[in-house]
């Protein structure tokens, strides 16, 4: 497979066509963002360790029957992909509050939420991803009402899944952000599963290992980051 035309530059990876119908290849590169690309560094390695996890996360969640547009590693930070049409949304999982659910709202952080709370944002930075709810997302034609419930399954599966996989590890899944896409008639998983995503805490410690290391300088971004991947990846299944 040959690496082609550059196709979408994002803030940590870039996409690129190929020499083969219906495949991309998606770099992760080592930038890093946050609130908004108000907070930019380049920090080596980082793309390497959000490619590993999100290329083991994406084939654990494949075994148990979750479609994705994952198809397989070219190096350390190259990922091939199916050619997806992206439906601009985001869709964030929560199964603890924390971040601007505890910003914008009357809840503790550290909350439980049972069931958890799908939350699902405009991806849209010129917008500052405003939220959305299921009747806006039909009347903007973003998705159909059979799409939408799709998408909320999905993604409420795609929890169990990563809890079980995270708390195997002594970690929280606190929350996480999805994003999916059209392929002919089908919808997949696209885009990452990684640190840079999921909101993850060490059970016993309350720690964060994740990109609010970065965002609030709570310690050596990468050095969690390889510490979390190692977790993460080592387990089998």
């Amino acid at each position: 497979m040959k690496q082609k035309d550059l196709l979408y530059t994002g803030k940590a990876k870039s996409v690129y066509r190929t020499d083969v119908n219906d495949r991309l290849i998606v770099e992760f590169r080592d930038d890093i963002t946050a609130f908004d690309g108000g907070k930019k560094d380049v920090l080596k390695n980082k793309g390497g360790y959000n490619a590993e996890v999100s290329a083991f996360i994406f084939e654990y969640l494949a075994k148990n029957g979750v479609k994705t547009h994952f198809v397989e590693m070219l190096d350390e930070k190259r990922m091939v992909v199916r050619h997806l049409e992206m439906i601009p949304l985001e869709v964030i999982v929560r199964n603890v509050a924390a971040g601007s659910l505890v910003r914008n709202y009357p809840i503790k952080e550290g909350t439980p939420l049972n069931p958890p709370i799908i939350v699902i944002d405009y991806k849209d930075d010129s917008r500052h991803d405003p939220m959305l709810n299921d009747e806006i997302i039909i009347a903007l034609g973003i998705a159909t009402e059979k799409e939408l419930k799709t998408i909320k399954t999905s993604a409420l599966n795609v929890n169990r899944l990563l809890s079980d996989l995270m708390a195997a590890q002594g970690i929280t899944l606190v929350d996480f952000k999805l994003e999916f896409g059209r392929g002919k008639k089908t919808i997949y998983l696209g885009d990452e599963i990684s640190m840079d995503s999921m909101r993850l805490w060490d059970k016993k410690t309350g720690e964060s290992l994740d990109k609010d290391v970065y965002r609030f300088e709570k310690g050596d971004v990468m050095a969690i980051y390889n510490r979390v991947a190692r977790r993460i990846t080592q387990q089998q299944g």
